[in-house]
C-alpha cells in the first residue's frame, strides 16, 4: 500500500489524460490475458485476443512515458499538454479498434472485406494513426529545443523520441513491401477474408513466433517497429543505471561523461535498429539472420564498444589527474563566492 501511494504521489504532476490513456490500456492488456484463457478463437494460428494484450501493454507503457516526459517541459507545456491529449484519445481510438476486431474474431490490418466490422476498423485507423506520428514527431522538437534534465537525460530523451518517430515510419514504408498481391485468409469464425499487404517481407502472413508473431518464413516489419518504439525506455533506463553507478564511481559524477555514454549507447541502439530494419526488408527472419546481417550487428557492436571504452578510458584519466581536478574546484570556489550573499538583518 505504501509502494502504491508513493507511486500516485509521484505522478501526481503527470499529463492526466495520458495517466488515465495507460491506465485503461493496462486493463485491455489485463482483459486480454484472460481471453487468451478462456476463448479458444484463433486467427491464424495464435488466439484473437494475442493482438490487443500486445497493442495494450505497448501502448500503455509509451503513453505513460509521455505522460511523465510532457510534464518535464518548461516550453511550450500547455501546447504540449494538448499534444498529450490528442495522444491519448487516439491511441485509445486504435487500441479499440484492434479489440473491436479481435471481439469480432476478424483481422484488424490489412483487411479489405466490405463488411461493418472491417470498415468502421479501417475507418478508425485512417482517424488515429497519422495524429500518433506527427504527435510524437511534434514532442519530438519540443524535447529537442530546450533541457528536460541534466545532459544525459536530455539526450536520452531526444534520441529516443527520434528513433520512435522513424519506427512509426518504417512501419509504414515496411508495409507497403509486404506484397500488394490480394489474398484470401480465413477469420476466427471460418469466414473468408481478402487481405492486402502485411506484416510480413516475402511472406506477408508468415508463420510467426511464440507471443510475438514475429515471421519466421520472411522479414517483419514489427520487429524494427518495436524495438524502435521502445529505445526511449531503454536508453532512460541506461540512463537511471550510469546515475546510480555515479554514487560510487567518481569519474561518473561528471554529467558530460553520462551524456557521453548515453549518446553511445544511442547510437549504438540506432544501429541495431537500421540493421534491423534492412534485414526485414531483405525478407529475412529475425530468427535465421544471414552472414551480412551478423557481420552488420557484429560492426555495431565493436563501434559501441569502442566508443563506450574511449569515453571510460579518457574520463578515468581525467578523473585521476590532479590538473585536470583543479580547475573543477577553482571553478566551484568561484561559483560559490560569485553567488549573493543573504541581506544583513538591519539593527534597530
Amino acid at each position: 500500500m505504501t509502494i502504491l501511494a508513493t507511486c500516485l504521489s509521484a505522478m501526481r504532476g503527470w499529463h492526466r489524460p495520458l495517466v488515465a490513456n495507460a491506465t485503461l490500456l493496462f486493463a485491455v492488456t489485463l482483459v486480454s490475458a484472460v481471453g487468451l484463457l478462456v476463448d479458444d478463437r484463433l486467427l491464424m494460428g495464435e488466439s484473437v485476443w494475442v493482438k490487443p494484450m500486445k497493442f495494450g501493454f505497448a501502448m500503455g507503457v509509451y503513453g505513460l512515458t509521455l505522460a511523465w516526459l510532457l510534464s518535464r517541459l518548461s516550453k511550450g507545456r500547455r501546447f504540449g499538454w494538448w499534444l498529450g491529449t490528442v495522444f491519448a484519445v487516439a491511441g485509445l481510438l486504435d487500441v479499440g479498434a484492434v479489440v473491436y476486431a479481435a471481439a469480432h474474431g476478424t483481422f484488424s490490418h490489412f483487411n479489405t472485406n466490405a463488411e461493418p466490422v472491417a470498415q468502421t476498423v479501417r475507418t478508425v485507423f485512417s482517424i488515429g494513426v497519422m495524429p500518433l506520428l506527427l504527435i510524437t514527431l511534434i514532442i519530438a522538437v519540443l524535447v529537442l529545443i530546450q533541457r528536460t534534465g541534466d545532459r544525459a537525460m536530455t539526450r536520452a530523451l531526444r534520441a529516443g523520441l527520434g528513433l520512435a518517430v522513424a519506427s512509426m515510419v518504417v512501419a509504414l514504408w515496411l508495409s507497403n513491401s509486404a506484397g500488394r498481391a490480394p489474398r484470401t485468409v480465413t477469420d476466427a469464425n471460418g469466414n473468408q477474408v481478402s487481405m492486402l499487404g502485411g506484416h510480413g517481407i516475402g511472406d506477408p502472413d508468415g508463420n510467426g513466433m511464440f507471443l510475438t508473431n514475429w515471421s519466421t518464413t520472411g522479414g517483419d516489419l514489427r520487429v524494427p517497429h518495436f524495438v524502435g518504439l521502445h529505445a526511449i525506455q531503454v536508453l532512460l533506463l541506461i540512463t537511471a543505471i550510469l546515475g546510480v553507478l555515479a554514487a560510487s564511481h567518481g569519474w561518473l559524477r561528471d554529467e558530460r561523461v553520462r551524456a557521453r555514454l548515453v549518446g553511445v549507447a544511442g547510437l549504438g541502439y540506432t544501429g541495431v535498429f537500421a540493421v534491423l530494419t534492412w534485414q526485414a526488408k531483405r525478407g529475412i527472419p529475425v530468427t535465421r539472420l544471414d552472414g551480412q546481417t551478423l557481420i552488420a550487428f557484429a560492426g555495431v557492436a565493436v563501434f559501441t564498444l569502442v566508443a563506450a571504452a574511449a569515453v571510460v578510458v579518457a574520463a578515468r584519466r581525467r578523473s585521476a589527474s590532479p590538473a585536470d581536478a583543479m580547475p573543477a574546484r577553482i571553478s566551484s570556489a568561484a561559483s560559490a563566492d560569485a553567488s549573493p550573499s543573504p541581506p544583513a538583518r538591519s539593527r534597530s
